[in-house]
């Protein structure tokens, strides 16, 4: 969760509400966030800490042998049915629960190096094999691990293994010297192209504009978030029941399947020594997440779990930041803010931070610099945010002497009590920057999403979902405006599991940028998703500012909003327009039909098809695919010719329809109802958008495996146009659309048959 948990949030109201009205007064006053922190601390008592502790006994944190021992006997069970990715995932489980030292880890490494090389990862299961040697496996059983390691050193030396690192066509390789961004921040890991110059507006701050044209598809920044925290909870992946339903199927999220530091996916996690939770792809990334920050994380896990990814966040990017940092950044920025009057419009903003090239210090002020809001958010939640980090202030000063970035450049006083050793009373600005940084990445916060496989083995259709892997802070990033119509596409990409630096974003222009036009990301709200006054009253109660882009300015979606567009006249064909005479509803446009429809009918049916469709989506995700139909099919009577083949509750159902037929098998009518759904996508998003080139994508493999090479080859040409503008050549999609063109025209052999 971005925000803390319901329970600390009503402790915090009432502690806001126990406040005397002069104190609030004065609080509410306050605007510098130095003196706001202060004023947290002063309040912030034992009580507080409890109240935190309390609630944080309900996240698992610690190590814990009993259940390391289930999770064992979970994943022998997917082992007996051949599941060996979901018994890779339980084994990973118990490898994290099982105390150091304990017989429970060595099994777990064993067992797990099993299911690694039924998967054909004979490298990773090795690993496991010495790891299990290492922590004290049976000596009754090491004959097994001993013919296990010999049989993986046998495939790998025939040439076996290849799942377990990307060659040099990998997606993930660097981009083509052709795509090279000049460094824009001393760090080689923010880079800017030439195309575009940061500009200054008294209005919207700085930002990104063109100074040279942007073809569609042009690469505008390639950048490393500063930090970033995995996002807990989404569901990647459900193991498949046992025999007969004896146990409902299990699903794993992120943080079972992704590297806490790099968020590269790997079945082979190494654990933290202290923790249950946290987790790392290789040992470069558990030792530099411990120097980084996971030492000081490490004992208040379940604290941080229950106030949320935005202070955990904040917590990182102070950590990392350093005590040198942080004052060379108030001090730059102090200098700045007394240097003069602001920049006027239109004067590009080429201040940049005294500093030699390349030092942290560079990348740091651009993100300290970031707008906090402080003035602009209500009392009651600059108190929840400061009283929050303040206990766990008080939290971790209690844990143990500051970090080695926050040293200070002193000698601990012989004064402090024991619980207070090592801290001296200039070490309280870490709270303070760490409130800032909470207060910033509320509007400053990206969400790191990318397409997740979530189908299990064997199935012909894996189904393909966006999700959220990571919040993270991206310093460059944040120089982009919002707009409800962007002009940009985002593609984050997670390195390959062990390979060095972490997740990549590169920012594309989506299309054509003329000189002197404006870079725009979209900040979530959506033009083609959300109508206009949704769109701007979620903009102004985040980010604190009234959205007058050509998207909200056209009004598009007209009166009724998005939904009620492609709705029909089920008995002339004819175009459903709002009601204009009070009576609600809709009303046919044509005059000699007139038909009215009451707003209490179109609200039942829009919602029995949504009910459906959610129920198919189910049933589809259970390997039922019979079933969706019925349910689908029953979708599309009670719309009946209510919607056009533009609405997108029709794209909808013909999608998940395409989704049935080829879980059945038959790929040509799947294709047949995909076409249908790209009609409604094309209606929605545009021809030339992203949504469309993943629709295509889909149909190209649907012709592929129907065995209709023309229709196939034709659609892969328009699905890599698109994705190539889109997410660039190292698309994973892209990369699968080249496979099946070499296929269909002789080139290589045949890709599998999987959606």
């Amino acid at each position: 969760m971005d925000i803390p948990r319901v329970p600390w949030q009503e402790h915090v109201a009432q502690r806001w509400r126990g406040l005397s009205p002069g104190d609030r007064r004065r609080f509410t006053s306050l605007q510098d966030i130095d003196a706001v922190f202060k004023f947290a601390a002063e309040q912030t008592t034992e009580e507080d800490v409890d109240v935190l502790q309390g609630v944080a006994k309900g996240y698992r944190a610690q190590k814990d042998a009993e259940r390391a021992a289930l999770c064992r006997e979970r994943g022998n069970s997917s082992f007996q049915i051949r599941d060996y990715t979901a018994a890779a995932l339980h084994y990973s489980q118990g490898v994290c629960s099982s105390p150091r030292g304990s017989e429970q880890l060595s099994l777990c490494y064993a067992n797990r190096s099993a299911s690694l090389f039924h998967l054909q990862r004979y490298q990773e299961a090795l690993g496991d094999v010495a790891s299990a040697l290492q922590h004290g496996y049976p000596p009754h059983l090491r004959p097994k691990l001993e013919v296990r390691r010999g049989q993986c050193l046998g495939r790998l030396s025939d040439g076996g293994g290849a799942k377990d690192s990307g060659g040099k066509d990998s997606p993930h390789d660097d981009p083509s010297p052709s795509e090279h961004c000049v460094d824009a921040s001393g760090d080689p890991s923010g880079q800017i192209s030439p195309c575009v110059s940061v500009y200054f507006h008294p209005e919207k701050g700085r930002h990104l504009v063109a100074t040279e044209g942007v073809a569609a598809g042009g690469l505008i920044m390639v950048e490393r978030p500063y930090s970033c925290v995995l996002v807990p909870g989404t569901e990647a992946l459900k193991g498949k029941p046992r025999r007969r339903n004896e146990v409902e199927a299990v699903s794993f999220g992120t943080e079972e399947r992704r590297c806490h530091r790099c968020l590269s996916e790997t079945l082979s996690p190494l654990p933290c020594e202290g923790c249950c939770y946290s987790r790392y792809c290789s040992e470069a990334c558990r030792q530099e997440a411990r120097e980084e920050h996971h030492c000081w994380e490490c004992p208040i896990g379940a604290e941080l779990a229950v106030t949320g990814l935005m202070s955990q966040l904040a917590l990182r990017v102070a950590l990392k930041a350093g005590w040198e940092n942080v004052q060379r950044a108030r001090k730059w920025v102090r200098e700045r803010e007394s240097s003069g009057p602001k920049l006027p419009d239109g004067v590009p903003d080429d201040a940049s931070p005294a500093t030699d090239e390349g030092h942290p210090s560079d990348v740091y002020i651009s993100v300290y610099r970031l707008l906090h809001h402080l003035g602009r958010q209500s009392p009651e939640l600059r108190f929840l945010c400061a009283v929050t980090i303040a206990t766990l202030f008080l939290k971790l000063r209690r844990a143990g002497p500051p970090p080695a970035s926050w040293g200070g450049g002193g000698s601990p006083r012989t004064n402090l009590s024991q619980e207070d050793a090592g801290w001296l009373p200039e070490h309280w600005l870490l709270g303070s920057v760490v409130l800032r940084h909470m207060l910033q990445l509320r509007c400053n916060a990206q969400a790191v999403s990318v397409l997740q496989d979530e189908g299990a083995g064997g199935r012909r259709v894996h189904a393909v979902h966006e999700v959220q892997l990571a919040s993270a802070l991206f310093p460059a990033l944040s120089l982009l405006n919002h707009g409800c119509r962007p002009n940009t596409s985002l593609q984050f990409t997670p390195p390959p599991a062990g390979a060095p630096g972490g997740v990549t974003l590169a920012v594309r222009a989506a299309e054509g940028i003329d000189p002197g036009q404006e870079v725009l990301h979209c900040y979530g709200p959506h033009c083609s998703r959300m109508p206009t006054a949704e769109r701007q009253r979620l903009l102004l109660e985040q980010y604190y500012f009234h959205c007058g882009c050509a998207a909200c300015s056209q009004q598009s979606e007209g009166p009724g909003g998005l939904e009620l567009q492609g709705l029909q006249c089920e008995q002339c064909r004819g175009p459903l327009e709002v009601c204009a005479d009070g009576r609600g509803g809709l009303l046919c446009g044509r005059a000699p039909c007139a038909r009215w429809l009451c707003p209490s009918e179109l609200s039942l049916r829009l919602q029995e098809v949504r009910g459906h469709l959610e129920t198919a989506g189910g049933h589809l995700d259970g390997d039922r695919p019979d079933e969706a139909l019925v349910l689908l099919n029953s979708a599309s009577r009670s719309a009946g010719a209510l919607l056009s083949e533009s609405h997108p509750l029709l794209g909808e159902l013909a999608d998940a329809r395409a989704r049935a037929h080829a879980a059945r098998g038959d790929w040509r009518r799947a294709a047949t109802q995909l076409k249908l759904s790209t009609v409604a996508t094309t209606a929605q998003y545009g021809g030339k958008s992203l949504e469309l080139g993943r629709q295509l994508f889909k149909l190209a493999q649907l012709h592929f495996n129907g065995g209709q090479p023309a229709d196939a080859l034709a659609v892969i040409l328009s699905a890599q146009r698109l994705l190539l503008q889109h997410c660039g050549p190292r698309c994973p999609e892209v990369h699968q659309l080249q496979s099946m063109e070499e296929c269909l025209t002789g080139q290589r052999g045949m890709p599998p048959k999987h959606l």
